[in-house]
């Protein structure tokens, strides 16, 4: 692997390519350490040290994918966040709207529509988070429990608000700019690139935290054993990632004028882990409204009580066993409107393919419902107990630890990028005749 990224560095125009995508990449961790004008820094620092040490902060989860930045309140404070969830909304509105299902199969043309929109709600979404974010700063909520939570906003006339929230904005629009920018001259998806960086810059911070608050041998106990759970499950990720359920489909021949086509065997490749990453961040997501309204909530009544007893901590049972049966429901719910087996039917009915003993038409696609639904069940509950490994992992050393980095997201995502980053890579070597990552 090492022999081929030499020969890649080797190759002037791939070299300039990983260049470029390095150099994007140095761009956007720089803009992830600079503070919006009117936050102070010290007071952030002291709470973000605070926090770390007490379990780190509700907004967690949208933290990691900006690499920390999110805490820091700096200019790209939001990261990929507003774009991700821009690009979920429309995919899912591609199902109910039918002009955008229209533009979906007008092919490039109607992609570039929609990425358009895409940016528009992208930035849309980066207002109202930044406005949010802000807010939650100014009433001293981003941090609960710090002294100096209130003091993070000096200033907290109506310019200074916009001019933080106008900030924000603009950081999020040049990190969806130097996503496309990567998409275009570099190496990868350049979204995907960043969302990449983001969760890996918090791993070597994480993993000296564990050592640090660890018992066993001055904390190399602790240390090593999440390094092989670590090990275990990127194994684990990369085995299920890549394992797939290929339907076999046949073509047949068809006579247009003297020549003939088709009579061509292929197959359609239907992954395990057909809904990808998508489930465990809905059901963060959903998990994490009620404990925010409790936090927001003044006084101290019998739900806000049992909220904060059964819905904040995440090793609680209630919490886990919610938190289970929601990655189950939207792994089968986003599997369900991103692949629609009528009309994959439909298609190879419309161009003379068949899957072997399955007659064309409806019993195709009640087949392919079938066999989704079957390979979905083991997919659901693999992503069930990767996301639920940060809470038991540590169990046996005095109870979960918050700072685990070798979380479900993060392995999801880095093992994700990094097999499409390398195959990407591979396939280009390939094509100049070198061996490549595989021998």
């Amino acid at each position: 692997m090492l022999t081929a990224f030499a020969r890649a560095f080797k190759t002037p125009d791939l070299r300039k390519k990983l260049l470029f995508t390095l150099g994007i990449i140095v761009l956007y961790r720089l803009g992830a350490h600079i503070p919006v004008p009117g936050v102070s820094y010290q007071n952030v620092q002291i709470c973000v040290e605070q926090a770390s040490k007490n379990g780190g902060s509700l907004l967690g989860l949208v933290d990691l994918f900006s690499g920390g930045a999110l805490l820091q309140i700096t200019i790209f404070a939001l990261g990929v966040m507003p774009y991700i969830t821009a690009s979920i909304i429309l995919q899912l509105l591609t199902v109910v709207i039918p002009r955008l299902e229209a533009l979906k199969k007008e092919g490039q043309s109607g992609t570039a529509k929609i990425t358009q929109y895409t940016r528009y709600l992208t930035i849309a979404l980066a207002v109202l988070q930044g406005t949010g974010l802000v807010a939650t700063a100014r009433s001293g909520a981003l941090f609960s429990g710090c002294r100096v939570a209130n003091e993070i906003v000096p200033d907290r006339s109506i310019f200074t608000t916009v001019i933080m929230v106008v900030t924000m904005t603009a950081g999020t629009a040049v990190v969806m700019w130097l996503g496309e920018l990567v998409t275009d001259r570099g190496i990868g998806n350049g979204m995907s690139i960043l969302m990449f960086i983001s969760i890996a810059a918090g791993f070597p911070g994480a993993l000296w935290a564990i050592k640090k608050s660890g018992n066993l041998a001055g904390g190399w106990i602790e240390f090593g054993t999440v390094i092989l759970i670590g090990f275990a499950m990127v194994g684990l990720v990369v085995f299920v990632e890549q394992a797939q359920r290929r339907i076999p489909v046949q073509y047949a021949k068809r006579m247009i004028g003297r020549r003939s086509y088709g009579g061509t065997s292929t197959y359609i490749p239907l992954k395990v882990n057909q809904a990808g990453v998508i489930p465990v961040i809905f059901a963060s997501s959903l998990l994490y409204i009620p404990a925010l309204v409790a936090q927001f909530s003044s006084g101290q009544s019998g739900w806000k009580t049992w909220i904060e007893a059964n819905l904040v901590q995440p090793d609680g049972p209630l919490y886990i066993s919610l938190y289970f049966v929601l990655i189950v429901f939207f792994a089968f719910f986003y599997v369900a409107i991103s692949f629609n087996p009528d009309e994959v039917a439909d298609n190879m009915k419309k161009y003379g393919g068949f899957i072997p003993g399955i007659r064309a038409g409806r019993p195709t696609a009640e087949y392919l419902s079938y066999v989704l639904n079957r390979i979905t069940w083991p997919g659901s509950l693999y992503l069930g107990l990767i996301a639920l490994v940060p809470t038991v992992a540590l169990a046996g050393f005095g109870g979960a630890n918050a700072n685990f980095p070798f979380g479900g997201t993060s392995i999801l995502i880095i093992v994700g990028v990094g097999l499409e980053t390398v195959k990407q890579i591979e396939s280009q070597l390939q094509q100049r005749n070198y061996e490549g990552f595989l021998r």
